[in-house]
């Protein structure tokens, strides 16, 4: 589908050539090679978008095992995921190994992405996407975080899962859990909520599944826990499976290589998100790169709070939630048609 013009604060602009972005260690090959066919956007681009974004990325993804999702021709060629770090990788690489979940295999040497000289590394392999595991290591079987992944079905776009996420969010206030929201940058949204416990997967994904259930229950129209797509035409999946010591999900900050132009998974305010449902303003949840790397300039890293904010389960829910009153929503609406539409 071709891209429609877009605001000017979110169109992407041609930044300066990677070769004052390269860290000791990195020489970017192909920098001209073209990953983003829609706006010309080249791997060059890639590496100074990561380079500009480091300070911010880094503390999110310090010690976190990270999947590579590599795109050798582009968005629109083969990718591939590359968990096991290759053996060609530079020596100053650091890498952590993880048992594979099928006994008598080696473990998995993922790598960490624990500096701006890997970052850039990461990029010039045409690692579009990262995405970082909820765990730090060594402790891999203890998240810093839970994360409800919203997914729109089709039929359903950003809005809705905006929509959703304030019903999320009033549940896990009842529960004195605050919550930080960020745009997947492709077509939904993730609520990430800190902990910073001893707490293990095995609480945390059972509490997430128990959150879905919740909510469906209540917003069958609206919400649905199960993972089978044919019940989720117009509705939004709350996904709590990411909750798991083998699963990841893309990190903040991140570019996404859903669409044939660049856009990057960014936290956004709980004002921002409403702002948005009430103007119906989907493409006002996108941001291209210049416009991401502007907002961080002005407003810092909104999502700094995921990384301390110490917070316990409760350790029992259906009480609480009882007491209260009831989880409000908005009433669905279909938005208006502004800008580049949202696409898996």
């Amino acid at each position: 589908m071709a891209a429609t013009s877009r605001p000017a604060e979110h169109r992407t602009r041609r930044p300066r050539r990677a070769a004052d972005a390269e860290p000791p260690g990195v020489t970017v090959s192909r920098p001209d090679k073209v990953l983003y066919p829609a706006v010309g956007f080249t791997k060059a681009q890639v590496v100074d978008y990561y380079a500009a974004v480091a300070r911010f990325i880094i503390p999110h993804l310090e010690d976190r095992p990270v999947a590579l999702h590599r795109y050798p021709d582009g968005v629109n060629g083969p990718s591939f995921w590359e968990k096991d770090a290759p053996r060609y990788r530079p020596s100053w690489i650091k890498t952590f190994p993880v048992p594979r979940r099928h006994s008598g295999e080696p473990p998995i040497q993922y790598v960490l992405v624990n500096d701006r000289r890997t970052l850039a590394w990461a990029a010039n392999l045409a690692n579009l996407e990262l995405h970082p595991f909820l765990h730090r290591v060594p402790a891999i079987d203890r998240p810093t975080a839970i994360v409800f992944d919203l997914d729109p079905g089709e039929g359903a776009d950003i809005l809705t899962c905006a929509r959703v996420a304030v019903v999320l969010k009033a549940v896990l206030d009842r529960l004195r859990l605050r919550s930080f929201p960020k745009v997947s940058g492709s077509k939904g949204l993730q609520l990430y909520v800190p902990l910073h416990t001893a707490v293990t997967y095995e609480a945390t994904q059972p509490f997430a599944r128990a959150i879905a259930a919740l909510l469906e229950r209540q917003r069958p129209q609206l919400i649905v826990a199960d993972m089978a797509k044919r019940v989720r035409a117009g509705k939004v999946l709350i996904d709590w499976s990411q909750n798991a010591i083998h699963k990841t999900t893309v990190g903040v900050y991140s570019l996404r290589a859903k669409r044939e132009r660049p856009f990057v998974s960014l936290p956004v305010t709980w004002r921002e998100l409403e702002k948005a449902l009430a103007n119906e303003d989907a493409a006002g949840l996108s941001y291209e790169p210049d416009a991401a790397l502007k907002r961080l300039a002005r407003v810092g890293d909104i999502f700094a709070p995921v990384l301390t904010l110490r917070q316990e389960l409760p350790s029992e829910i259906a009480s609480v939630l009882r007491s209260g009153p009831p989880v409000p929503v908005r009433a669905p609406k279909t938005p208006r048609r502004r800008g580049t539409p949202l696409r898996s």
